[in-house]
This record gives C-alpha cells, structure tokens and sequence, in this order.
C-alpha cells in the first residue's frame, strides 16, 4: 500500500469520527429539554377553585384558599379534575361545613357507650354513675351527651371522659370512638400516619385529631387521602370508590373479578385480597392458588404478590401481570383493570341500605357538575 493511499484511509477515519462527534453534538444541542409545566398563579388558582364551588356555599373564597394550600403542600396540579374531584367528595360528605352536625348523634353516642359496656360486662348502673361526673367544663358527661350535635363535640366529649373518668378508659383505652371527621369525613387513623410520613404544613396547639376537625386541616387530610397515591384508573370515578372503600380496592376487586371467573369461583368485589391481621388465607388467595399451575408461581410466591395489594407495586408483581394475560387470553377479551366494588356501606350514621357502588356514583355526579359549571362560566 502506498503512502499516499494509507493517508488518503487514515484521513478519512478522521473525518468519520469528527462527523460522528459533530453529529452527536448537534443531536444533543437539538434533544428537546423536559417539558416543564406551566408556573401556577395561586390568584388565578384559588379563583378557579371559588368558580366551581356551588354558589350557595358560604364564605367560597376561604373554602378555595384552604383547597389550594393543601394542593401546594402536597405539590398536587390544581387541574379542573382534581379541583372538581375534591369539590365533589366535600359536597358529598358534609356541604361544605367543616364539622358536620349528625342526626340523632346523642342516640348514637349513647348506644356506642352501651354496646362497649355489655362487651366488658360493666353494668348499667355503674355506666350511668360515670356519666353522672361533672366534666372539665362543668356539666356532666351526660349532658353533653344529651346535647352534641357534631363529631366533632362528641369526639372532644370521649377525650374527656377518657382522660378523667376512671371507667372511661376502661370502656374505651386510649381509643376515641369517633374515628372520621373534617368536611370530607376522612379517617383520624389515616390522617395521623399521613403526618408522621409527610410534614403537615400548619402550626398546631393540640392533636392530628383536633386538626381533622379544622376546615384547613380537614381538606388537607382529605385531599391526601383522596389524590395523593399513584393510580392507572381510566376514570375518577374509581377514586371515588377507593376514598370509600379504601385504597386501590377498585383495583384490587378488578383482580378478583378476574380471578372468580378463570376459577368459575363466586368472590366479593370488596378488594381485600386478605384477611386483615391473619395468616389464614381468603377466599381471593385459594381462588388463586387453583391457578398456580397456570401461573406458575407457587403458594409463597402468591401470597408475597398479594400482600401488595395495598400499594400500586402489585400492578408489577408477576400475579397480577399473569392474572390478567390468562384472563385476557381465556375470557377473549381485555378484562377490565378497575370495578367499582360491591360493599354494604355500615355505619351507626347511615340509616338505609347504601354501597360503594352507590356513594361512587352520586360523587360522579356531582364532579360531572362541577366540571360543567367551569365551562359555562
């Protein structure tokens, strides 16, 4: 090979590699950066959330500072979904008061001190000896009870009657009885991990539990509990469901759907794919287990999937993912990846037949309003 040729080969290597670097530099000058949403202009926000809010709704603009703070803290878009999604729950649960008052809730109370009494075999006249006690703010405990009208009094009554009548902590322990309150009747139980996982954002006097019962306080919790948790629904409405029944229960009676018809087994579409606090397995876990031939997974292997049912990681284990690949194969169609479940709603509060399916759907309603009220404004 001559001179000339070996300079003529090496020089065209490096004109390949200059070009190959020139390329690379310009597809990197050319890569789009990420598309960074749009600033939030809390004024326009927070008069967004006032225009959906029901006219008859007093004091709006108060209500829509305390949605967007809570939006802000939780770092949650506040897009026309999610404000109507909220909107929507808080008129379902209490009409925007931020402690409800409950029918016949003296009734209620007295009935929830009598059950736990005949449970402990304490009997009536020593129960109504303690209710006789002059409370801190001096009438007796029966008197208040006579005359409570929200959860919000009542759970302030127990804490009391708790804390300074020897045989309130013998009918109660340390457990307040009340265990939802705020305007979207959230769990105190919920609200109390909530905080000790995430910051709350206010300065408080008292307790996680006095909190839940502030308008502020109330919708942030509630606001966590209804949109802070990573879901793949199609719809709100599944949200709607799982602020209900709790979460990823939409999710979790889809799989079960499936599983009854691959098994020909008749199961719940509660969404609880265990029994809570027991190592026996559920009706879900046999069901499965008929499958795990098919699956090819063993017991162990199925059980450690379901105990993800309570986090959005079970949409990945290799359960769920061979669950619906057999079901779309065998039911020769896409089965569906979310169900409103079917639970009989029970609450001393709630005086007639209702369902998840039930409060689902008039929170549906009530969030297809409020997006339309947005637009013919």
């Amino acid at each position: 090979m001559t001179d000339s040729l070996r300079f003529s080969s090496a020089r065209r290597r490096t004109l390949g590699a200059v070009a190959a670097f020139l390329c690379m530099g310009l597809l990197a000058g050319c890569t789009s950066p990420p598309v960074r949403e749009p600033p939030i202009d809390p004024d326009v926000a927070r008069a967004e959330i006032a225009k959906r809010i029901q006219p008859s709704v007093k004091n709006r603009e108060g209500w829509a500072i305390d949605i967007f703070a809570a939006f802000e803290a939780l770092s949650i878009r506040p897009t026309a979904e999610n404000i109507c999604s909220v909107i929507a729950v808080t008129e379902q649960e209490s009409t925007f008061q931020a402690s409800p008052p409950v029918a016949g809730l003296p009734a209620i109370a007295r009935r929830e001190i009598d059950t736990r009494a005949a449970r402990y075999k304490i009997p009536k006249f020593l129960v109504d000896a303690a209710l006789g006690v002059q409370s801190p703010n001096g009438k007796s405990y029966r008197e208040r009870l006579e005359k409570v009208r929200t959860e919000h009094e009542l759970s302030e009554i127990f804490a009391d009657f708790i804390g300074m009548v020897p045989l309130g902590e013998r009918l109660f322990g340390r457990l307040n009885p009340v265990r939802t309150g705020g305007p979207m009747q959230v769990s105190i139980a919920y609200a109390e991990r909530h905080a000790s996982a995430k910051r709350y954002p206010y300065p408080m006097s008292g307790s996680i539990r006095d909190e839940v019962f502030t308008r502020r306080g109330g919708m942030y919790f509630g606001i966590a509990y209804l949109l802070d948790y990573p879901v793949s629904y199609p719809g709100m409405v599944y949200r709607f469901a799982d602020f209900n029944a709790g979460h990823y229960a939409s999710r979790n009676a889809a799989f079960q759907s499936a599983v009854g018809k691959l098994t020909k087994t008749k199961l719940a579409l509660d969404g609880d794919l265990l029994i809570e606090g027991s190592s026996q397995p559920s009706k879900t876990e046999l069901a499965v287990r008929r499958l795990a031939g098919e699956l090819e997974l063993d017991e162990r292997a199925i059980r450690r999937d379901l105990e993800l049912g309570g986090e959005q990681a079970f949409e990945d284990s290799r359960l769920f993912k061979r669950v619906f690949a057999l079901a779309d194969e065998k039911l020769k169609g896409p089965a569906p990846r979310a169900l409103v479940p079917n639970i009989r709603l029970e609450s001393p509060k709630i005086k007639r037949e209702l369902t998840t399916e039930w409060f689902a759907r008039r929170v549906e309603d009530r969030y297809q309003r409020c997006l339309a009220r947005g637009r013919s404004s």
